[in-house]
């Protein structure tokens, strides 16, 4: 990959898709991984304004110590970057309080997580109605269009989506390039929806490297027949969450009304 040039072109393509929507800048959700620092990087080098926000929910304390670390980088080398911590915690937890009682919390806990996603999504509309930006997702091309994996109307809930045409490995390679913190760069994916230390692997069963083989495999026509061993596993993997999340990677189906009813 010629990765400088790519950085280039996205930042042509977001620096001209914000002029001709006649919008101010870009709002992002800051969230010490290392797609949001490449996204949130990214946007910075446009010259255009960059409002970088934290939400935490009940956060780990490494999450929020590399998220403010990676905003007082951008801050430090971009004068257009602003940021602004709004912290979710008693939000989430007045709703939570609000929603009904299940049989067993553990029922409710993927509601919740989806929920978090959601609360975030609601605040960076907020800043972008009010400051005139756009809110920039940062999905990559295997959670995207993969194994969706990220939540629909959540981090999903987006207007431009600066990353998703590069998979893991790339999003690293321009990581590396554009001299991102290398705590970023060294932790563990994580969609920091569940208040603990599980990883993006821990919940998938794969690694990013190994989705992005499957995924590679699939747009080939190859059949699970097809692998044996630990290939065999990755690909079913892959294939089970491809044909879960289906939904979110489509568009919304549409009832039509036959002419002749109308």
């Amino acid at each position: 990959m010629q990765t400088e040039k790519v950085i280039e072109h996205i930042v042509d393509w977001l620096k001209d898709y914000a002029t001709r929507a006649k919008c101010n800048g870009f709002v992002i959700g800051v969230s010490g991984g290392i797609d949001s620092a490449v996204t949130s990087t990214l946007c910075a080098k446009t010259g255009m304004d960059l409002l970088c926000l934290e939400m935490p929910i009940h956060q780990g304390k490494n999450q929020v110590t590399r998220a403010d670390k990676h905003i007082d980088w951008l801050m430090a080398n971009f004068p257009n970057v602003s940021r602004q911590p709004v912290d979710l915690s008693p939000v989430f937890d007045s709703l939570v309080a609000a929603f009904p009682k299940t049989s067993t919390e553990e029922e409710r806990h993927m509601s919740l997580a989806n929920t978090r996603a959601r609360l975030r999504m609601t605040t960076l509309y907020y800043f972008a109605a009010l400051k005139g930006y756009l809110v920039a997702g940062t999905g990559n091309k295997v959670e995207d269009f993969g194994i969706g994996f990220y939540t629909k109307y959540g981090d999903g809930g987006v207007d431009l989506s600066p990353i998703a045409d590069l998979v893991k490995t790339e999003v690293y390679e321009l990581g590396r390039v554009l001299g991102i913190n290398q705590d970023i760069m060294e932790a563990p994916p994580t969609d920091g929806l569940w208040g603990d230390s599980r990883t993006d692997e821990d919940q998938i069963g794969a690694t990013y490297p190994e989705l992005e083989w499957a995924m590679e495999m699939d747009n080939r026509g190859k059949t699970i027949e097809d692998f044996s061993g630990r290939q065999q596993e990755v690909f079913a993997i892959f294939k089970r969450y491809n044909t879960a999340n289906k939904h979110k990677m489509v568009p919304i189906p549409i009832c039509e009304i036959p002419k002749s009813l109308k």
